[in-house]
């Protein structure tokens, strides 16, 4: 027996919305994207002329009265994330939000209680990393042994310098340095040493070229250290001020190996040699580090709500992943560290 195409809506058009969007549309097997919501005018109008979207709403509460959606993407500003996702339970639709699922963790946790309220409907956190073919590779030889027994995680994203200052303006929305960029290597540090309770954190930073931060509270550049149950660590560090473009990094020390992923923030396998010397093209942003992984995460969302195979995230990743984050971002502003 056939299953059914997944119609989808999306809600939040702007710059990842409208790459989910294309996703969606032109490629993702099993899906349709059959509606879109934004309050914004002109993205709807886009959704409308380019992807040829015809349910387009102004607001959450007439996608979700949409008989015809069976699944939600939110793709809106944090703050709205939570509510939002329970809505789109309530409303009977499975639903894909971006990360952080909430910046406080009893607001989390209420999200999954009424998960629970709803067991036959898929809820994922977009943490993105995880479906990156290189990540996958890693994590897959971690579980097999490759590495002994993993101790150690050292992992860092770091943004090419925006000198508008983009990130600035939505400072004192974004919950900090810790939980707009960290927060992917926080849940990849717990999936590689295979989910340990984190016990204490302890962070620092320095505004190095971004002064309009410390209003908010905020670093462009940060470093966190995190302690785990039965010894076992991480390090993270995140930067919004490199010259050269965007450099993510991970590194898992075992017992009996070590494995690397994304050093060198290489654009592609060329090298070029010069009078300057000898270098590599880098990578400008995160979407073109992790455009396949992006359209892996789509597909593992479909798939999960046509039951064809089970969720690859729970909203306890999200929780856990906030938990650590704001332990880290109270213990830069304090100074201290922080008891989980």
């Amino acid at each position: 027996m056939s299953i059914p195409t997944l119609n989808v809506g999306i809600a939040g058009l702007g710059r990842l919305g409208k790459r989910h969007a294309e996703q969606l549309a032109r490629h993702t097997p099993g899906a349709c994207l059959v509606a879109a919501c934004s309050p914004v005018t002109a993205e709807l109008d886009w959704a409308r002329s380019e992807l040829g979207v015809g349910r387009c709403h102004g607001t959450l509460d007439a996608l979700l009265a949409d008989p015809d959606v069976d699944a939600v993407v939110l793709v809106t500003p944090t703050t709205l994330h939570a509510d939002q996702t329970i809505a789109c339970l309530r409303a009977g639709k499975h639903v894909f939000v971006e990360k952080p699922l909430s910046l406080d963790v009893a607001t989390c946790e209420a999200v999954e209680a009424v998960a629970k309220e709803h067991p036959n409907l898929v809820a994922m956190v977009g943490f993105v990393r995880r479906f990156d073919p290189s990540y996958a590779e890693a994590k897959a030889a971690i579980d097999s042994g490759d590495l002994g027994k993993p101790f150690l995680v050292r992992s860092q994203t770091c943004d090419q310098n925006d000198e508008s200052g983009f990130f600035v303006r939505f400072a004192g929305s974004s919950g900090g340095i810790f939980m707009d960029c960290s927060v992917h290597d926080i849940d990849l540090a717990r999936w590689m040493l295979g989910n340990p309770k984190a016990t204490r954190a302890f962070a620092s930073g320095t505004i190095a070229l971004h002064p309009a931060l410390a209003e908010h509270g905020d670093v462009d550049n940060g470093m966190g250290i995190v302690e785990f149950e039965g010894g076992q660590r991480a390090v993270f560090y995140a930067s919004r001020t490199m010259p050269h473009g965007h450099e993510t990094t991970t590194e898992v020390i075992g017992t009996t190996g070590t494995l690397q992923v994304g050093m060198g923030a290489h654009l592609s396998r060329v090298q070029y040699r010069d009078a300057c010397g000898v270098g590599h093209r880098a990578l400008p942003d995160f979407f073109a580090r992790f455009g396949d992984a992006f359209r892996l995460e789509m597909e593992a969302f479909v798939a999960a709500c046509r039951g064809e195979r089970p969720s690859p995230l729970t909203l306890n990743d999200a929780t856990e992943a906030t938990r650590i984050g704001q332990a880290l971002t109270q213990s830069l502003r304090s100074g201290m560290p922080v008891a989980l």
